[in-house]
């Protein structure tokens, strides 16, 4: 009987590891929100790391945070590097492209508590009453990637974030 459960057991988990290897090869996380505000104003808030303390969802998750700032002092070349509870982990973020108003790209490189490196783009489009923002993440998928895919929504997680940094975005911006 032993022998019996043990083998459903390897053959459960040789079905999982083989259902992971089958998914895809990179990921993509989007969130779109309407600011009142123009494309300028909320531009100014995301092109720059040190106005992300005012929005960004993670802030308040460890205000122990240590943070740093390097590089530009915004806008392409500008550095945030964090390190914190294992709620928001440690990584690095450099805004590698600044396209006033309309774009910002920025490589973000986490490094605890997993170690992953994506491209974060927020793109800013006028609408006759503000500023539609649309927040991506994208970027590889490796195998660990994809077996805790299997049992964790990956976009619902990182997408509840954005969610909430939108909001708070909106927030400032409209204030």
């Amino acid at each position: 009987m032993l022998k019996t459960i043990a083998l459903v057991l390897a053959l459960a988990v040789v079905a999982v590891l083989a259902y992971a290897a089958t998914r895809p090869d990179t990921f993509r996380v989007q969130r779109e929100a309407t600011v009142r505000a123009s494309p300028e104003e909320v531009f100014a808030l995301v092109n720059d790391f040190h106005a992300w303390q005012a929005w960004s969802p993670w802030q308040k998750l460890d205000p122990a945070m240590k943070t740093t700032h390097g590089g530009a002092a915004a806008g392409k070349g500008a550095i945030y590097a964090w390190e914190g509870n294992s709620d928001v982990g440690k990584g690095r973020m450099e805004l590698t492209a600044s396209t006033p108003p309309s774009r910002i790209t920025i490589q973000l490189d986490f490094l605890a508590p997993f170690e992953a490196h994506n491209t974060t783009e927020f793109l800013l489009e006028a609408n006759g009453r503000g500023t539609n923002v649309t927040w991506v993440m994208h970027g590889p998928s490796p195998f660990l990637s994809k077996l805790m895919g299997v049992f964790v929504d990956m976009d619902a997680m990182i997408g509840k974030d954005f969610e909430q940094g939108l909001a708070n975005l909106k927030a400032v911006a409209e204030k």
